[in-house]
């Protein structure tokens, strides 16, 4: 549409079904490869990607013309299906319904990059559960947390 100018950032977080530990360091490099590619044919820019063992980051440069949530049922569904398809986990791959996506300012694109590429360190001092809550704190979003996880019953 000409005339249309926008700048939208969105960090993502969306954890494993039961924050289960299934995405394995083997193969998180072909993950992560494989939702850039369902990010950028969609129109978007990804602009970092990372993961822990139970759940993944990736900051968005939003393209307006899709919903958060129609990206987010593609990158979640597709990347599943290729999980399942390649026999990457022993067991069946879900991604827990629901994610987190968390507007950013152009000012803090290298603050978030930085902290999404720092997975690893962050989760050797807080589980994913702590820095969870802490963003969604940060963030300022109202939530109860009896509906943000669902745990493994039995």
């Amino acid at each position: 549409m000409p005339n249309t100018y926008t700048q939208l950032y969105v960090h993502f977080v969306f954890a494993v079904k039961y924050r289960q530990a299934l995405i394995s360091e083997v193969w998180e490099e072909r993950l992560h490869m494989y939702i850039t590619g369902i990010v950028q044919n969609n129109g978007h820019k990804l602009m970092a990607i990372n993961s822990a063992v139970d759940h993944l980051h990736m900051f968005v440069g939003l393209n307006p013309k899709q919903s958060i949530s129609e990206m987010m049922q593609l990158v979640k569904g597709d990347s599943s299906e290729f999980i399942n398809k390649e026999k990457l986990t022993k067991e069946k791959f879900h991604w827990q319904s629901g994610y987190g996506a968390f507007s950013n300012s152009r000012s803090q694109i290298d603050a978030v990059c930085t902290y999404v590429q720092n997975q690893k360190m962050h989760h050797s001092k807080k589980s994913f559960k702590e820095e969870y809550l802490e963003i969604l704190k940060d963030y300022k979003v109202d939530f109860e947390e009896k509906y943000i996880f669902t745990d493994l019953i039995g």
